[in-house]
């Protein structure tokens, strides 16, 4: 985030500016800032705090004007409660929050979403365009999507490259689905989010026997994602 000074350790054969530098009289976007240590927020919070920063190796502070946005699936809230997240970088970064609904609050979004992974798969693939079938649409709304949208991307992505149906159909999504581990087949009836995602996680933990990006794949979730709600439920 801040850069190196050349000489600063082993392989730093020159200077380099970091991200900060780099964003200065701009905008810099920091995802999954919940995922910061402690050391880094310290840091993070002085560059907020007095708008200056160290690069690694150099003792002389650059001064940086610029706006910073971040994101997180984490409960920041609970995380300072915790101690694990500072209460005082909390509230600086806190000012304005735009709370982005998951995929589930937001079906409508589905079909649109299938279409352009579909077309983008197709393209990138030199495939001809094919279109999904207003049955399989309804199925894909019907879906939790505990991944989100890369859940979703990933499957419409299986999907295209295993079938050769044109439009797509239901069973066309059931059959790659099987792997998501998302309570397609168990009764949800009466379980919470919570519950249901413990549950997928937990079949994919003792399917991969832990293997934390053969269960992240599967379950369409990014390794840090994983790592975090592992870590919530207690799989590690």
């Amino acid at each position: 985030m801040f850069g190196h000074k050349k000489g600063a350790f082993t392989d730093a054969v020159a200077d380099r500016k970091g991200r900060f530098e780099l964003a200065d009289k701009g905008t810099i976007f920091l995802d999954e800032i919940g995922e910061l240590d402690l050391s880094c927020q310290v840091k993070l919070l002085r560059v907020l705090q007095e708008q200056t920063f160290e690069p690694l190796g150099d003792s002389k502070p650059k001064k940086v004007d610029i706006r910073v946005v971040s994101a997180t699936n984490a409960n920041l809230q609970q995380m300072v409660q915790n101690k694990t997240f500072r209460e005082d970088l909390f509230y600086r970064i806190n000012l304005i929050t735009i709370h982005l609904p998951a995929l589930r609050e937001r079906k409508e979004d589905i079909p649109l979403l299938a279409a352009h992974f579909t077309q983008k798969q197709c393209e990138a693939n030199g495939l001809p365009i094919v279109t999904i079938s207003k049955e399989a649409n309804d199925y894909l709304s019907s879906l939790p999507y505990p991944g989100n949208i890369r859940e979703l991307k990933n499957l419409v992505d299986r999907t295209i490259l295993v079938s050769t149906n044109n439009p797509l159909q239901v069973s066309d999504f059931q059959q790659q689905y099987q792997g998501n581990y998302s309570l397609q087949n168990a009764d949800a009836d009466g379980l919470t989010l919570d519950e249901m995602e413990y549950i997928a996680i937990k079949k994919a933990y003792e399917k991969y026997h832990g293997n934390v990006s053969q269960m992240a794949s599967a379950l369409g979730l990014s390794r840090q994602a994983l790592y975090r709600r592992m870590e919530k439920y207690q799989l590690e």
